[in-house]
């Protein structure tokens, strides 16, 4: 019998990129072959991914071993994140996620610096 890999990758716009994470490795138990993409600290464009601490954690497998990333955030994500860079929960990218729309508009109000949430919502809404 030939087996298959099973794959999941999420974003975090809705801050639910961990959660369904967790129900994607609930799902497929049992699989012989399942990969979830996680990322340091959930790294990612904008809102980010789910974060590879975070689901190490939950997965519980010996297999894993949660000292090197630990070592790997100290080392490297602090300080990058320290030296202005940014990812992560975004209120643009949180509204473009619930209205159901590409994050490209949250793309460029980030970089513009928008704090309007209000008026980005309804330019958001007046798109439909």
């Amino acid at each position: 019998v030939a087996t298959s890999k099973v794959g999941f990758h999420s974003h975090n716009n809705l801050q639910m990129s961990f959660a369904l994470s967790q129900e994607f490795a609930e799902m497929t138990q049992g699989l012989r072959e399942i990969v979830i993409d996680a990322t340091m600290a959930g790294m990612g464009r904008g809102a980010g991914n789910c974060s590879s601490e975070q689901l190490l954690g939950f997965l519980k497998n010996p297999k894993y071993d949660l000292i090197p990333i630990l070592q790997f955030l100290e080392k490297h994500i602090i300080p990058l994140k320290k030296s202005g860079v940014v990812w992560g929960y975004n209120i643009p990218y949180l509204l473009t996620g619930q209205t159901n729309q590409h994050p490209r508009s949250a793309i460029a109000a980030t970089k513009e610096k928008r704090t309007d949430f209000l008026n980005f919502l309804l330019e958001l809404n007046d798109k439909d």
